[in-house]
C-alpha cells in the first residue's frame, strides 16, 4: 500500500451529556471536566489536537472559551480548537478578547474553527443572544459579517478613539482590543459547507474545516465532493497573498475494532455508507459514513478516502458519553493501528 502523507490527528468532541444510567457523562459539569481530562490523555498518547463542537440550547458543549483556557492550562503541546463556533451568536469584540486571552494561556496553540452555523435546537436562537440580521440580510450573512469584524479585530490594529482623560495612561494612537495574541489571526478556520463558502474562506485568509456533513453539490460520495471542495479552496487561496500557507482538516468517525468492548459497542452499525437528505427545506446534504472495522480493513478503506489524502489534519469524532478511558483507548488504537500503517505518523 502506498503511504499517505504525515497528518496531524486530533479528536473532535460534541460534549454530549444526558442523565441516563447508560451514559458516563451525566451532566454539563461532567462534559466539561471530562473534556479537559480527554485532552490531557490525548496529549499523553501523542495525538495532535483537542477540538470541541459548540451547540447552544443543547445538552452539549456550548461556551467554548472557559473550556479552551482550562485545556490550555493543563496541556503543553497539542492544538486546542473548536469545530465550530457559530458566529451568528457571537459578539465579535467579545469573541476577539476571549480568544486572545485563551490563546495567551495556551501559549499560542488555539486553532479556532468558526462558521455561520448549522440548524440549531431552537428557532432563530441567535435572537435570544441579542442579534438579528440587518434588513435584506440572511442569518448566514450575519454570521459571515460577525466573522469579518472579528477577523479585523484579531489583526491587532488600533481602531478605537482614546479618551482624552482616561483612567489609565494610553499608548499613542488608536487603541486595539486587549489582550492581543500575536499570530492568532492566522489560526482561524472556516467550517465550509459548500464549495462557494470554501472559496470565500480562502479569499478572507482563513484555514478550511470540512466536516462529516456537506451540501450535496454533485451526488457523489462525501469524500469525493470534499476533495473537490479542498481543491477549490487551494486554487482560490493561490490567487491571494495572505503571507502564510493554509491548513485543511476533515472530520471522520473512525472506530478500530481491536477488543471485545469495541465489538460490543460498535459491531453491527448500519452507517457504513454515505447518506443523502435535507437538513432544512432548502438544503440537500451528504452525511459521511462511519469507518468501523478491524484495523486491516480500516487502513484499506481510509487509504481510498480522497479528501483525507488532500487534508493535513484529520479530526476524529469521539463517542464522549462512553467515558474518558474508553475514548483514550479509541485514540490510542487509531494512532497505533491506523495512522502508522497509513503513513500519517
Amino acid at each position: 500500500m502506498v503511504a499517505q502523507t504525515v497528518k496531524k490527528i486530533g479528536f473532535l468532541s460534541f460534549g454530549h451529556w444526558t442523565p441516563s444510567p447508560h451514559s458516563h457523562t451525566q451532566s454539563s459539569q461532567d462534559a466539561l471536566l471530562q473534556s479537559i481530562d480527554l485532552a490531557v490523555a490525548a496529549e499523553e498518547l501523542g495525538a495532535d489536537g483537542a477540538y470541541f463542537r459548540v451547540h447552544h440550547f443543547a445538552r452539549q458543549l456550548a461556551s467554548p472559551f472557559p473550556l479552551l483556557a482550562a485545556v490550555g492550562a493543563k496541556t503543553q503541546r497539542i492544538d486546542i480548537g473548536t469545530g465550530i463556533i457559530d458566529m451568528r451568536y457571537e459578539n465579535p469584540a467579545y469573541f476577539a478578547e476571549d480568544a486572545g486571552a485563551a490563546d495567551l494561556i495556551a501559549e499560542g496553540r488555539l486553532q479556532l474553527g468558526i462558521s455561520r452555523g448549522s440548524p440549531e435546537q431552537v428557532i432563530e436562537g441567535y435572537r435570544y443572544f441579542g442579534y438579528k440580521p440587518a434588513e435584506g440580510e440572511t442569518d448566514a450573512d450575519m454570521g459571515r459579517r460577525h466573522a469579518e469584524v472579528a477577523l479585523r479585530m484579531l489583526e491587532g490594529e488600533g481602531f478605537a478613539e482614546p479618551n482624552p482623560r482616561p483612567m489609565f495612561p494610553n499608548p499613542p494612537g488608536l487603541l486595539r482590543l486587549e489582550p492581543h495574541s500575536e499570530g492568532l489571526r492566522q489560526r482561524i478556520w472556516w467550517g465550509a459547507g459548500s464549495n462557494a463558502t470554501a472559496e470565500w474562506a480562502a479569499q478572507k485568509g482563513m484555514n478550511l474545516m470540512s466536516s462529516t456533513l456537506k451540501d450535496d453539490e454533485s451526488g457523489e460520495p462525501l469524500h469525493v465532493q470534499q476533495r473537490k471542495q479542498i481543491r477549490a479552496f487551494r486554487d482560490e487561496w493561490a490567487r491571494h497573498d495572505h503571507g502564510f500557507d493554509p491548513r485543511v482538516s476533515v472530520s471522520r468517525s473512525i472506530i478500530p475494532i481491536v477488543s471485545d468492548q469495541d465489538r460490543a459497542y460498535f459491531i453491527g452499525q448500519r452507517d457504513s455508507q454515505d447518506k443523502f437528505g435535507h437538513i432544512d427545506e432548502n438544503t440537500r446534504a451528504v452525511f459521511g459514513r462511519s469507518y468501523t472495522a478491524e484495523p486491516d480493513d480500516l487502513v484499506q478503506q481510509l487509504a481510498e478516502d480522497e479528501a483525507i489524502r488532500e487534508a493535513d489534519t484529520v479530526l476524529v469524532t469521539v463517542p464522549n458519553q462512553l467515558g474518558v478511558d474508553y475514548n483514550a483507548h479509541v485514540l490510542s488504537s487509531i494512532l497505533e493501528h491506523v495512522a502508522k500503517p497509513l503513513g500519517w505518523r
